[in-house]
């Protein structure tokens, strides 16, 4: 099933290219937000999927094109993503050692929504397209072969990152939890209809040009090895998002202007707009384009490439503008 929220966040349930408003079979939830009513129907699924699908059976819907799409974890209270956790297209002999960070809840946009970029000296700003999963029940002390019975679902997530600023040891809570920089959705879409998470092709259009395209078979650590180990360091809850990291080689800047769609596969589009006021520029390339560039001229580089140098606008290093 995908869910979603609309309009004024009603519930509604994805039915090909048609949203049916499925509030009246929930409107029993306690909630004093959506993420309450989200978290609540997640909870009780057992109580509401046959409810749901029986209704949707029976309803028609409206177009998905006619109605606002909202976040579909508005404000969860825990995001985990995993750093370093792919193995760049195999080229890395192994795993980089498990580890994660933290996003902020009041990061979260959804579909049709505007990642604005801050007036802060970042040498530049990306979106990592990725898998998250949607945790189903309370996650503490999880075990890997017990962990997917844990997930409830799957969504669409943009990592946005503010790259360079200082101090450098202290940049990632920064660089990381900007207003607007964890875009996700369309949809929820539950754990049945995703028959295996490691083999989904993750792919990132810029204006329309493929810019990441890499498949969860990637992944150096798995989503059990994750849920087992965040959960072995604090609970996960239900609502919650752990997002499984990127393959770092198509990464590139974002800059004002730009229209930005990305899929993992079976999960539906998300379309989100990048506006800068300051109307930066960076050349338009991608990190493996950097680094098919220096191995090129004999230079040592590391798996995940160097990012692209600012070249117009408030920031430019001095060295860009001689």
């Amino acid at each position: 099933m995908k869910l979603l929220f609309f309009d004024d966040f009603k519930l509604g349930v994805a039915k090909g290219d048609q949203v049916v408003d499925a509030s009246s079979v929930v409107a029993d939830l306690p909630r004093l937000h959506p993420q309450d009513l989200i978290q609540g129907l997640i909870e009780r699924w057992d109580q509401y999927k046959g409810k749901l699908e029986a209704y949707v059976s029976q309803n028609s819907g409206v177009p998905l094109a006619s109605v606002k799409v909202r976040p579909p974890l508005p404000k969860p209270s825990t995001i985990v993503c995993m750093a370093v956790n792919y193995l760049e297209n195999h080229t890395m002999p192994q795993p980089a050692p498990i580890n994660a960070f933290l996003k902020s809840p009041h990061c979260v946009i959804g579909d049709g929504d505007t990642m604005v970029l801050p007036d802060i000296p970042a040498t530049v700003f990306e979106g990592e397209a990725e898998l998250a999963v949607v945790i189903g029940r309370r996650a503490s002390n999880v075990s890997r072969d017990q962990a997917m019975n844990y997930v409830f679902g799957y969504t669409n997530f943009i990592d946005g990152s503010a790259r360079g600023v200082q101090p450098a040891n202290q940049s990632f809570y920064q660089m990381k939890s900007r207003d607007t920089f964890c875009p996700i959705g369309p949809f929820i879409v539950t754990a049945d209809e995703v028959p295996d998470p490691h083999r989904l092709q993750v792919r990132l259009w810029n204006n329309g040009d493929l810019m990441q395209d890499f498949n969860t078979d990637d992944m150096g650590n798995d989503i059990p090895r994750c849920i087992e180990w965040v959960s072995s360091i604090h609970p996960l809850e239900p609502g919650d998002i752990l997002a499984t990291g990127t393959n770092h080689r198509g990464l590139h800047p974002f800059q004002d202007g730009q229209k930005i769609e990305m899929e993992v596969e079976g999960l539906g589009r998300l379309h989100i707009s990048v506006r800068d006021d300051l109307k930066r520029e960076w050349p338009r390339e991608t990190r493996l384009d950097r680094l098919e560039r220096a191995r090129a001229a004999g230079e040592q580089v590391g798996y995940v490439g160097s990012t692209s140098v600012q070249i117009k606008g408030k920031y430019t290093p001095v060295e860009a503008k001689a």
